[in-house]
């Protein structure tokens, strides 16, 4: 069966007791998939994309990386552990932006502790919240986006870290103050144009992750950037995403 549900594209698959739910294109119709498996009929549901409909799962599921664990909020609380709800605000850990900003940001701290962190378009929070199960002390996390706030308050109650966290509706401009480590996964437009208000929130020497660039244009999000006094420290890149992490000149 399951052969069979990935000739027909199958993007994900789980088994519930005696049966089987699978995510599938729109092009594959309820009859030819009765007919592929000499069913009277199947049983079809719309489906919920994650990360504002740019992954594609059943459902939730646990996900581990680097050291970090991203688990649905059911789990029981355990070290090293994020527990998310499942809403439409973007970073549930499967989107290769949302991997690549969690792998810098332990690199970083594994390599410098930091006394705080501020996170720029933080989606569901799970980078500040993050940076707070890793030790951080203190997280800012903000966002234009009000139901984005409102989830990562929800999320933050959940993993008992509301005490530590600070939010903040709006964009860089909106803030005050500068950070050891900013961390900002958005998309490559929004970058360059908040890239003045972003680089001010950069205390001295600190560090920059800037992520959601697709790598056709990492170039120009990257010139920016250095036009600004940003020096880059290093770039990754995976399944077409690239994340820079940069450094203050100041």
């Amino acid at each position: 069966m399951l052969d069979r549900l990935v000739e027909l594209g199958a993007l994900d698959v789980e088994w519930q007791g005696q049966g089987v739910a699978a995510l599938l294109p729109d092009r594959v119709t309820p009859a030819q998939l009765a007919s592929a498996f000499s069913l009277e009929e199947i049983p079809v549901s719309p489906a919920v994309g994650r990360d504002d409909g740019s992954v594609w799962v059943l459902s939730q599921r646990p996900i581990a990386i680097g050291r970090l664990r991203i688990v649905p909020s059911t789990h029981a609380p355990a070290p090293d552990t994020i527990r998310l709800i499942d809403a439409p605000a973007f970073g549930t850990g499967l989107h290769p932006t949302t991997a690549l900003c969690l792998e810098a940001l332990q690199a970083i701290l594994d390599g410098d502790p930091h006394d705080s962190v501020l996170d720029v378009g933080t989606g569901s929070g799970v980078l500040a919240l993050a940076a707070l199960t890793l030790g951080v002390p203190r997280a800012t996390a903000i966002d234009i986006d009000a139901d984005a706030l409102r989830v990562t308050a929800e999320n933050a109650a959940l993993n008992d870290l509301a005490s530590r966290l600070t939010l903040a509706a709006g964009g860089p401009e909106t803030v005050t103050g500068r950070w050891p480590l900013v961390l900002a996964n958005v998309l490559a437009a929004p970058l360059i144009e908040m890239g003045p208000a972003l680089t001010r929130c950069v205390g001295h020497r600190g560090r920059l992750v800037l992520s959601g660039i697709p790598s056709s244009v990492e170039p120009d999000v990257d010139r920016v950037y250095r036009h600004l006094g940003m020096r880059r420290i290093e770039a990754t890149c995976r399944a077409g995403w690239v994340a820079i992490v940069m450094q203050a000149s100041w």
